[in-house]
C-alpha cells in the first residue's frame, strides 16, 4: 500500500509506491518555481531515502514541471547569499545524481532556467509533447547558478547553450528531445516515467549503482584512468553472487529448445 505524503513538507509531495518513491514538485501557484525552502525539502528526502526504494520518480503534481528560479527571493541578496545558493543547489544536485538509485524525471509544461537544471540532474528525461525548454538568464540580467553550464552544456554543447542563453528563446517538446533534453518523448510523460522506473528496478542493483556511479565519474577523468574503474567497475559487479545467478539462467534458457512454429 502506498505511504502517506509526508505532512511536513509543503513545496513537494513524497510517496513510496512499492518500491518506487515518487517526489512531487507541489507548488503550483508559483508553477514550481525553485526557492531555498524547495531546495531544502528535497536535499533532506535524499538525505534520509528509505531502504525500501529501489528508483526514484522525480515529477510535477501540477501542469508546469519547473519555471525556475524563484527571483522574488534574490532581489536583495549580498553577493555571498547568491553564491552560497548557488553551492547549494550543486550539492542537491551531486546528491540525486549519486543517491544510489536511478532517478527518472517526468517532464510536462514548462521546465525554465532552474527546471531545467533540476531535471538534468536525473538520470533518464521523459517529456511530453506540452513540454517547452527555455534558459532565459540573460534576459533577467543574471547567469545560471543550479549546474547548466556543466549539466546542460554537456548534453547540447557550450555552442547551443550559449545561444539559447543569449536569444532567450522557447524549445519545444520535439526541438529538445531532439537535442538530448529528453531521452523519451511520451504521450504522458508520467506514465512513461513510472514505467521505465519499474523496469530499471529490475537490474542488479549493483550494476545500477555502477551504472549511476561509475560513468558520471568516468567522463570526467582521462582516458587510463577511466579505463582502470571500469575495470574495477566491472570485477565488482561480475563476481557479485547476483551476476552469477542472472548469468547463469540466462545460458540455461538458451540451452532449452525453442518450439518451432507451424507453416501451412
Amino acid at each position: 500500500m502506498p505511504k502517506k505524503a509526508t505532512r511536513k513538507n509543503t513545496m513537494i509531495k513524497v510517496m513510496r509506491r512499492g518500491a518506487i518513491l515518487n517526489i512531487g514538485l507541489d507548488r503550483p501557484a508559483k508553477h514550481n518555481a525553485v526557492n531555498d525552502a524547495l531546495l531544502a525539502e528535497l536535499e533532506a528526502v535524499f538525505d534520509n531515502l528509505p531502504n525500501a526504494a529501489k528508483s526514484i520518480l522525480l515529477h510535477s503534481t501540477s501542469k508546469n514541471f519547473s519555471a525556475g528560479l524563484d527571483l522574488s527571493t534574490h532581489l536583495d541578496r549580498s553577493p555571498i547569499e547568491v553564491f552560497d545558493h548557488s553551492r547549494r543547489w550543486h550539492s542537491l544536485v551531486e546528491k540525486m545524481r549519486h543517491c544510489g538509485l536511478p532517478v527518472i524525471a517526468a517532464m510536462s509544461g514548462a521546465v525554465i532556467g532552474g527546471g531545467l537544471e533540476l531535471a538534468m540532474a536525473a538520470h533518464v528525461r521523459v517529456a511530453d509533447e506540452t513540454t517547452f525548454y527555455r534558459m532565459p538568464e540573460g534576459r533577467h540580467g543574471i547567469f545560471t547558478g543550479g549546474g547548466a553550464s556543466v549539466r546542460v552544456a554537456k548534453v547540447i554543447g557550450a555552442d547551443r547553450l550559449t545561444e539559447i542563453m543569449l536569444t532567450g528563446r522557447t524549445l519545444s517538446a520535439s526541438e529538445g528531445h531532439h537535442w538530448g533534453l529528453s531521452h523519451y518523448l511520451a504521450d504522458s510523460a508520467l506514465a512513461k516515467a513510472t514505467e521505465l522506473a519499474k523496469s530499471v528496478i529490475e537490474n542488479a542493483p549493483i550494476s545500477n549503482r555502477m551504472i549511476i556511479d561509475g560513468l558520471d565519474h568516468i567522463s570526467e577523468m582521462g582516458s587510463q584512468d577511466g579505463l582502470f574503474t571500469e575495470s574495477l567497475a566491472v570485477a565488482l559487479t561480475q563476481t557479485n553472487r547476483d551476476a552469477t545467478t542472472r548469468m547463469r539462467k540466462f545460458l540455461d534458457d538458451k540451452k532449452k529448445p525453442r518450439r518451432r512454429s507451424k507453416t501451412k
